[in-house]
């Protein structure tokens, strides 16, 4: 059978940039997620260099405060979020028995977006200084008056751009996990990794707008002379607040609800026994993404809120530990009297069990608005958000890496070099922030350059230096393992774990272009190990063998994100022409897509071999 239409195949790099398909991108917001990853590491090592002995001039003020600001702004948009997307396309849609997702065009403007947003902030360092107003960016601290450079308007452009890609690749997944499940996949038989990213879809776009809001006043603030934020012009500067923890209290939890669903995925597996409590689960997810919009005025009890505002919230506050603490009983309850396997993955996970229960202890303490006014601003806080974004999300994501590495690439990981990985990761982690708890509570202020000595600061920051050192030391071995396991052929079986519970694990890895054959009918949850139980090798397919259409890869995404980038400079520098053509460019695209019409492509079944994703 000849095909309706022209098949548009491309090789090396056009490949990368024009590809629409899931798993592709999946990659490709690995490697940018991996490449922030490593630059904000950079940052946060040289900040503990700073701080590890008293009155050290490693470097200056300005420069500190520099490196604290792009440290958590690059951790937080630029490599934690990517990372959570990357294993969202990679495994969201052969959870479910998809195909695709639903809009692959939209899914590479996503990524393309997020990447030229975090460029464009990343140019800051060399166009005259970064912003230097805290990840938070304050007003005024992050106004022209406090703030003359362009630093803040690299933030402010850079995170609107990078801001868009989110919340499209949001949406996405919101439709795809709706609209595309395989026959027989009802809701409450998804996994809750694919429970975790569709709440977390839900969040982005719930609180990603508030950002965009907050950023686009602020813009208006710095670029046109607006008075959103400057009180002697009738603005508020707590108004920022309000509109950025709108945004960032949620963001907490769309970046830890994904490691949660890691973490449930795994411990299963390890264990060869059913997720425990499956359906408190769910609905402990569903609470605590409803109850993450309800706190966000935590992060301003010393605002002057008053004593009922203040109550409120941290009454609302706590409550988040009650659905927190039943996923913890319900790990610990799945793992208790299973067959465990200590892969890699797996002492991620368990790892991951205790550490996040410490940052939970803390949080409840935080909560607390009176003890609040003495943690405030000191170490402590530094502590405590460390403990539930590292030692929660960043273990929960290697979990998750080491997991699925073969169904994405093809290859297994190193088991020798990822518990080396484990080992130095976690033991620096814990060495870095739990001594921090303690230098809080001594005294020490947050977003300091240095301090005195004789404080009783000196040892304790010295230790936590070196931690920082072994997290690194950590990281590298894990770069280390994907070198050496990229060098090996694809020999993963489809199933390398053996015990694969879910869609997943039914098909070769790495996955084809295709990803199923014939879509598959689910009977039940943990799908294929129902089917194994009842001795079948394989999914029962729910159609027969036949075309399967496939949609066009496209340059257009590349583009309209090139588009956006030039925008942002002119705005930044008030070069008109470049905001106007990249705006143009970014339309045209636009227009472009509207007014043709592909139809894609269709992979008959004759060739239906052989068509893996090549990484």
């Amino acid at each position: 059978m000849a095909h309706a239409h022209e098949v548009k195949r491309y090789s090396g790099l056009m490949d990368w940039l024009t590809t629409v398909d899931h798993k592709k991108i999946g990659i490709l917001y690995l490697i940018a997620g991996g490449f922030f990853f490593l630059i904000g590491g950079l940052e946060a090592i040289l900040i503990r260099i700073q701080l590890w002995k008293p009155l050290n001039n490693f470097v200056n003020a300005d420069t500190y405060n520099e490196l604290l600001t792009m440290h958590g702004t690059t951790m937080i948009f630029l490599a934690a979020m990517p990372v959570i997307f990357a294993l969202m396309n990679a495994i969201v849609p052969l959870q479910i028995g998809a195909r695709d997702v639903a809009f692959p065009f939209v899914n590479a403007l996503g990524f393309w977006t997020f990447f030229f947003g975090g460029v464009l902030l990343n140019v800051s360092w060399f166009a005259g200084g970064a912003p230097d107003a805290g990840w938070t960016s304050y007003v005024p601290l992050a106004s022209t008056t406090f703030s003359e450079g362009q630093g803040v308007d690299y933030y402010v452009m850079g995170l609107q751009i990078a801001g868009i890609g989110t919340l499209v690749g949001g949406i996405n997944f919101l439709v795809t996990i709706i609209n595309m499940r395989a026959p027989g996949m009802s809701f409450m038989r998804m996994p809750m990794f694919t429970w975790s990213a569709f709440i977390t879809s839900a969040l982005i776009l719930f609180a990603f707008p508030a950002l965009t809001v907050g950023l686009v006043a602020l813009m208006f603030d710095r670029i046109f002379s607006g008075n959103f934020f400057n009180p002697s012009a009738g603005g508020n500067a707590v108004l920022w607040e309000h509109i950025f923890w709108i945004f960032g209290h949620p963001e907490v939890y769309i970046l830890i609800l994904p490691a949660f669903g890691i973490i449930s995925e795994i411990v299963s597996t390890f264990s060869r026994k059913r997720l425990f409590g499956y359906s408190s689960m769910v609905f402990a997810t569903v609470l605590i993404g409803f109850l993450g919009f309800m706190v966000w005025a935590h992060h301003m009890f010393t605002a002057g809120l008053g004593p009922v505002a203040n109550a409120l919230f941290s009454i609302a506050t706590m409550l988040i530990a009650v659905p927190t603490g039943i996923k913890i009983f319900n790990w610990l309850f799945t793992l208790w009297g299973g067959s465990i396997r200590f892969t890699t993955a797996n002492l991620f996970a368990v790892g991951f069990i205790p550490t996040f229960v410490m940052g939970g202890v803390t949080g409840v303490m935080l909560a607390s608005a009176p003890a609040d006014y003495q943690y405030q601003d000191t170490y402590f806080v530094v502590a405590h958000f460390h403990y539930v974004i590292v030692g929660g999300l960043v273990l929960g994501l290697f979990a998750g890496l080491h997991y699925w590495w073969p169904k994405m690439f093809g290859r297994m990981l190193s088991e020798k070099l990822g518990k080396w990985t484990f080992w130095t990761f976690f033991i620096g982690f814990h060495m870095t922030f739990l001594l921090q708890h303690f230098l809080g509570l001594l005294g020490m202020p947050r977003r300091t350059w240095t301090y005195l000595d004789g404080l009783g600061f000196n040892e304790m920051n010295l230790i936590s230096t070196i931690g920082a050192f072994l997290m690194g030391i950590g990281t590298l071995f894990f770069l280390v393992n994907i070198c050496v396991t990229l060098a090996k052929p694809k020999t993963a079986g489809s199933d390398p774990w053996e015990d694969g519970r879910t869609l997943e694990w039914s098909i070769p890895s790495p996955a084809p272009e295709y990803n199923f054959a014939q879509t598959p009918l689910v009977r039940g949850y943990d799908a294929l190990w129902k089917e194994k139980t009842e001795g079948n090798k394989g999914m029962t397919p729910a159609e027969p063998l036949g075309p399967i259409h496939m949609p066009s890869p496209s340059i257009l995404p590349f583009i309209m994100a090139l588009g956006l980038f030039i925008a942002g400079f002119g705005f930044m520098y008030a070069v008109w022409i470049a905001a106007i053509a990249g705006m143009a460019i970014t339309l045209s695209c636009m227009f472009l897509r509207s007014v043709k019409d592909d139809h894609g492509f269709h992979i008959e079944p004759d060739e239906l071999h052989d068509k893996g994703v090549k990484a």
